[in-house]
């Protein structure tokens, strides 16, 4: 069978990637396509995965998301025509939904936010099969626009899936210059490391979040504390870069962010997928998101495994004392059977 695969943002490569692993043990043909759009596509070449690049991100506004939609939907749908594929995947790929509906290719999406925009909900009407977390109420996925009977629920986090064989490599403490700063793999240093992540700001569920400057503006009083920030875009790297903060270490291209997670003692993000990484890894993790909540982290936050930061001056700072390591590793295997359902659907 062929499969066709498209990576949208920069966690998709992470959440596909034992996916496409387990597709091809079993004989399938997978190919994979991406847009330029923050990290992804150098995420896809540190993670060996062979791609083509179809587009890039529209940015923040509607008018230019759609122009973006049109554009590339078209560019990948001149593409994908020739190559008869039985099945494509994704998650959260509008793009892959108006193809796949164009060229009557069986799809499956994945998603673990309840909340996102009308062209996600178009996305899941297009599906065949639809993967979420089973932390998400079945009503609220088809008040979404995802039908029941399209529904595959699956237990835990995806990071859960796509962390389970991870094993963390010091070489990204090398790589960001970090040993020089007193950041080590041993964690015998008195310093503390905090991992940022911004605002999704070109997404639609993005609200105005005024917590984010204050979060660095507590890291850079702070002495004892070393923060490297992840940027969504290069917007938000310049202005980072623009604070000529020491403290503050800023990767120039994709970098191996689960291990600096795993090393890191503290994690302080705006979006979701690395809150949920920090879970899965064992990583304190206080949530700066101003959008809707999702039912996903309701249930961390129930469980005491997420926390909100409501005011950046009472962000705690000290050294990490849980080692890290996969808490709950779980087989991509599952996933697999479901999205293979599109199929047969």
């Amino acid at each position: 069978m062929r499969v066709w695969a498209d990576c949208t943002a920069a966690a998709h490569p992470l959440v596909l990637r034992p996916i496409v692993e387990r597709l091809r043990e079993r004989g399938h043909e997978v190919e994979i396509t991406t847009r330029e759009y923050g990290q992804t596509v150098g995420i896809l070449e540190r993670l060996g995965l062979e791609h083509t690049v179809v587009g890039r991100h529209g940015g923040g506004s509607m008018v230019r998301k759609g122009s973006a939609l049109a554009g590339r939907s078209a560019q990948l749908t001149r593409w994908a025509r020739p190559k008869h594929f039985d099945l494509s995947v994704a998650h959260g790929s509008v793009d892959l939904a108006v193809v796949s509906k164009t060229l009557r290719i069986p799809s499956a999406q994945m998603q673990d936010y309840e909340h996102a925009g009308l062209q996600r909900k178009l996305a899941w009407k297009a599906a065949r099969r639809v993967l979420v977390p089973d932390a998400i109420p079945v009503e609220a996925m088809v008040e979404a626009g995802a039908a029941e009977e399209k529904l595959v629920r699956y237990p835990g986090l995806k990071e859960d899936y796509y962390l389970a064989d991870f094993e963390p490599s010091p070489r990204v403490l090398s790589d960001l210059g970090l040993p020089e700063l007193g950041i080590s793999s041993d964690r015998m240093d008195d310093r503390v490391l905090v991992v940022v992540r911004p605002p999704p700001e070109t997404s639609e569920y993005h609200a105005q979040n005024d917590l984010y400057e204050g979060v660095l503006d507590r890291l850079a009083d702070a002495e004892a504390a070393i923060a490297v920030l992840i940027p969504r875009t290069d917007a938000q790297r310049a202005e980072a870069e623009g604070r000529a903060d020491p403290s503050l270490v800023v990767p120039a291209e994709a970098i191996d962010a689960q291990s600096l997670i795993a090393y890191a003692d503290l994690v302080v993000s705006a979006g979701g997928t690395m809150n949920r990484e920090a879970v899965a890894l064992g990583t304190p993790v206080r949530t700066i998101f101003t959008g809707e909540l999702g039912a996903v982290d309701a249930k961390l936050m129930a469980d005491g495994l997420l926390l909100p930061l409501d005011n950046p001056a009472g962000l705690e700072l000290s050294k990490r004392t849980s080692p890290a390591g996969v808490q709950n590793p779980r087989d991509a295997s599952f996933l697999v059977d479901g999205i293979l359902g599109a199929v047969e659907a």
